[in-house]
């Protein structure tokens, strides 16, 4: 596992501006999250379980493009 260090917690508490490609990136995505989301919201009942999958989901597609900006922003 990583260490924190300064430059990390730089890394994680800065915005990057998103360039063109990578607004692409993170709107694929959230389009796959959505999609993923949608069955799963048509095929599951309501649960306690199905509403903790959609969450997932969506703590999922924050986190990919979290990752998507970082790399870009250590490319820049």
């Amino acid at each position: 596992m990583k260490m924190i260090d300064l430059h990390e917690i730089k890394t994680r508490f800065t915005y990057h501006r998103p360039i063109e490609q990578t607004y692409k990136d993170m709107d694929r995505i959230r389009i796959k999250g959505f999609r993923f989301a949608e069955s799963l919201l048509a095929w599951l009942p309501p649960s306690r379980e199905r509403s903790i999958a959609l969450r997932k989901i969506e703590e999922a597609v924050h986190w990919a493009q979290a990752a998507v900006l970082r790399k870009e922003a250590e490319k820049g």
